[in-house]
């Protein structure tokens, strides 16, 4: 007994000083985050010190953080999906399925409102049709959303003849300006977007549903044992990623006036990697929003900050690659307790 205190919620060293526990603490359960957001931090002093002209003006983060809410909507759900031990690659198409949902409704005079209950019931079923596909199926949901993900695009160009949707009227409306509007010069939408990761986070570290995708993910066998419906908990992950998926449709369309039968196309590998970035690793069982959200913003200012130090645009894949290799060789050294 001697040597050791209680504290209350666990045993720690006596003599030990009081304040490094909780900071010491919260630096394990928080390495990978805080690692993803070393990453940013660095890459951001690099490109200061190329042009600090061009990255201590407002308006190249402002372009940013109009565009990184629709990413942010898909990370955080596809964090619940790599941590359950699965993958989906069929939410670019849900996106654009959910913002023509919304786009028709609106274009048919219905109040934007309207349009996003549509949207978002939309990708929640795209969602779940995905999940019932992939685990009562009994298929790899590596294949399995693959396929999904271009059928939903046949799908789309079949019903749209690869038409555009513009909504003139769309920035007139209070839906408009609650949710996609600029105040004091920063894009509401990215509010809209940290509100649902700090739920999406809340939702994996202190909901039942998230200790049991941790459990899934980590050990389907002993996560039924413990009377866990495995399959539909799998089931669910895929619907909240339709969820998700929805509400960047929605914003995105917002964003641009527009819905672009491309609507998603461009976000697969973005997110895919802002995941990984983030410190979500391949296995499941492990998984961290804040760290995929910063991943997000990582990846986002990739292109711009390239381009603003004064490098050609051909540059852009190869530090893509670059930066996601180099994180995911520091989460694997950071993360000692990985398997």
């Amino acid at each position: 007994m001697s040597g050791i205190t209680d504290t209350g919620d666990h045993a720690v060293a006596a003599g030990s000083h009081p304040a490094e526990r909780p900071l010491r603490r919260f630096i394990l359960d928080n390495r990978a985050s805080l690692g993803s957001l070393a990453v940013f931090l660095v890459m951001m002093a690099i490109f200061l010190v190329a042009n600090p002209r061009v990255f201590l003006t407002w308006n190249l983060y402002t372009a940013v953080l109009t565009t990184l809410p629709v990413a942010l909507f898909m990370v955080a759900p596809l964090v619940f999906v790599v941590t359950a031990g699965e993958i989906d690659l069929s939410f670019p198409s849900t996106m654009g399925f959910a913002g023509l949902a919304f786009s028709y409704v609106v274009q048919s005079g219905f109040d934007p409102f309207v349009g996003i209950a549509a949207a978002v019931v939309t990708g929640v079923v795209l969602g779940f049709l995905v999940g019932l596909l992939v685990v009562y199926g009994n298929l790899s949901s590596l294949v399995a959303t693959l396929g999904m993900n271009f059928m939903l695009r046949g799908l789309i160009l079949i019903i749209t003849q690869s038409k555009s949707i513009a909504l003139v009227t769309l920035g007139d409306s209070l839906a408009y300006k609650l949710l996609s509007s600029t105040v004091l010069g920063v894009p509401v939408q990215i509010v809209w977007a940290l509100a649902f990761v700090v739920f999406s986070a809340f939702l994996f570290n202190r909901h039942r549903f998230g200790a049991q995708v941790h459990v899934v993910g980590d050990n389907p066998d002993s996560a039924n044992e413990m009377g866990i419906d495995v399959r539909r908990v799998r089931v669910k992950v895929f619907a909240f990623m339709g969820f998700g998926a929805a509400l960047a449709g929605v914003f995105s369309t917002m964003i641009n006036y527009t819905w672009w039968p491309t609507s998603g196309d461009g976000y697969l590998l973005p997110v895919l990697a802002s995941v990984f970035v983030g410190g979500t690793p391949t296995w499941g069982g492990i998984g961290t929003i804040f760290g995929g959200a910063i991943g997000a913003l990582t990846v986002s200012f990739i292109q711009t900050g390239i381009v603003g130090a004064g490098l050609s645009g051909f540059y852009v894949q190869f530090f893509n690659g670059l930066i996601i290799i180099l994180s995911l060789l520091g989460h694997r050294w950071n993360q000692v307790r990985y398997r």
